[in-house]
């Protein structure tokens, strides 16, 4: 039979000829027709040449950008590098938005600090971020690498600690002479107790002062107590009134609150949107504003930040750091008292509104973690490198003296380690490699430095540490250190929490109010090598 007859569908296809050769055959072919159409495409695509296969059924990419996890920066590479990216992927909430700004949306809504804004909040919240679901996205995950937050955290406050299981539930442990404690009583403790009044609440962060302490449920509701105050010096005429059982904090009921920061002068809080409010000592106009020392209202702290989204707040005693997160990139800067340099602008001037430390420019560094001790501050960048400035006291900066560096400064003896987070309390530091190593350095009192006692020869049992050593005790336990948590307060004796991957706690340091979590012997009061605490983060 004629093929040409048949109403069969006939092909041709041309041998592929050199150029300077003429056509001289034509093949016929002669193809059966389908008996059945394919109606769905899923990830086959159809045949058009150069056609990307996938785009069949954009809702399978989706699916696994929104489940890998992948960086915002990855996504925006993909954007990048292909129109398939960049176009419209006509999906709900917004069928203008690409794949990878949904796959964005997506992980935000997983957030739970994100989940509870209304519509007009996210998109407000959007645009203070620089316009894109993929920026909002970087913010909170830099905001949960920086503070643990929705994560298991222990804090070594003075004197007393708080310890924030991974779910949520918060145990409380050492001195309570003033209920700081949260247990409705002041009978000092060395057992991890939950903190009963609070049972339902979810706890995301937590912060500890001297005599005061403030939790943050995944509501964004503040619970303080402890001394009644948000501010004065630790051992100041104000504030003799004493909570002993967490109270929610009126004045910040209308502020969704992720992060607490307690100073010796004042207490500082970090909005969801990146909006920073201090309380007290505002006079003489230290953070922008003009209050009494007693103040007890949020004011929010004016100046450069007040249109840029903070991801982190870290108080020393006298001075306050604040991480912002641009489009261009991450930025610190710093307000309060600059004795000592601690403030990074290279002088030792004051500054009373927020300012940007320019150095971290200079030396190509994307900060990713702030830390403020009592007079030196830390960052981690990027790359890993750390950075250290202000009173170099007890060799606390780590650069092998105890010289004071009013800008950041490298430290150079931890060129081969790369950083993932910093930690610093009053004239100490400690370092956490990505390999979950821990280096530390600085005032060796207490034995909270984690380095087994030995004699200098001159009679110090505890030798103050110049350049950064790694903390062998802790290496031994054979596990992933994720945080590092030291006292940072310069009116009690130190001690250290260190926390594992899988939410086991180790503590070291001084123990005489039953800080560790640990019952020492009736001659003890420190611990040299961490010990395990009864009670599981994980």
């Amino acid at each position: 039979m004629d093929a040409t007859t048949s109403g069969t569908p006939t092909i041709q296809y041309h041998h592929n000829i050199p150029p300077d050769q003429s056509i001289t055959t034509t093949t016929t072919i002669v193809v059966a027709t389908p008996i059945f159409q394919r109606q769905q495409r899923h990830c086959f695509g159809v045949s058009t040449p150069g056609e990307f296969p996938l785009s069949a059924n954009p809702s399978i990419v989706l699916h696994v950008l929104s489940t890998c996890n992948l960086d915002p920066q990855d996504l925006a590479k993909l954007e990048a590098t292909c129109s398939f990216f960049r176009q419209p992927a006509n999906y709900a909430p917004d069928f203008e938005l690409s794949l990878s700004e949904l796959a964005a949306l997506d992980m935000c809504q997983k957030r739970a600090i994100f989940k509870p804004m209304t519509t007009e909040q996210k998109q407000d919240f959007k645009q203070r971020c620089g316009g894109s679901w993929k920026l909002v996205l970087r913010y909170l995950l830099a905001g949960e690498a920086c503070c643990r937050r929705e994560k298991s955290q222990a804090i070594a406050g003075p004197g007393h600690s708080i310890a924030v299981t991974s779910k949520g539930v918060a145990y409380s442990f050492g001195s309570n002479n003033l209920g700081q404690l949260g247990h409705d009583n002041i009978e000092e403790t060395w057992r991890p107790r939950p903190i009963r009044t609070l049972q339902g609440v979810r706890i995301i962060q937590a912060a500890a002062g001297a005599g005061r302490t403030a939790l943050i449920s995944d509501c964004g509701q503040v619970y303080a107590f402890g001394k009644d105050s948000f501010g004065e010096a630790e051992y100041g005429v104000h504030g003799s009134k004493t909570v002993g059982a967490p109270k929610l904090v009126e004045s910040l009921k209308n502020i969704f609150v992720v992060q607490a920061a307690i100073g010796n002068y004042f207490t500082a809080v970090l909005s969801r949107e990146g909006r920073v409010y201090t309380f007290s000592w505002g006079s003489d106009g230290k953070l922008g504003h003009h209050a009494d020392p007693s103040d007890v209202e949020p004011h929010p702290l004016l100046g450069a930040l007040e249109d840029i989204p903070v991801v982190q707040i870290a108080a020393g005693y006298c001075y306050l750091l604040c991480l912002a997160c641009q489009p261009r990139g991450m930025s610190v800067y710093s307000v309060g008292c600059g004795l000592g340099g601690k403030l990074g602008h290279g002088t030792k001037t004051d500054e009373k509104y927020p300012r940007l430390i320019e150095q971290f420019q200079l030396l190509n560094i994307q900060p990713m973690v702030v830390a403020a001790g009592a007079w030196h501050a830390a960052v981690v960048g990027r790359d890993g490198r750390v950075c250290t400035w202000g009173w170099g006291r007890y060799g606390c900066l780590g650069h092998g003296n105890e010289e004071c560096e009013s800008t950041p400064k490298v430290v150079e003896a931890l060129s081969g380690v790369k950083a993932v987070h910093v930690a610093t309390g009053d004239y100490t530091t400690f370092v956490v490699s990505d390999d979950g190593d821990v280096y530390s350095f600085g005032c060796a009192e207490s034995a909270s430095l984690g380095h087994n006692p030995v004699n200098d020869g001159q009679g110090n049992r505890h030798a103050n540490v110049l350049s950064p050593e790694l903390v062998t005790s802790l290496k031994q336990i054979n596990e992933r250190v994720v945080q590092i948590s030291p006292t940072n307060s310069i009116y009690w004796n130190a001690h250290t929490f260190a926390l594992t991957e899988s939410g086991k706690l180790y503590a070291f340091g001084a123990g005489d109010k039953g800080q560790l979590g640990i019952e020492l012997n009736a001659n003890q009061t420190e611990r040299g090598n961490p010990e395990r605490v009864a009670i599981d983060l994980g």
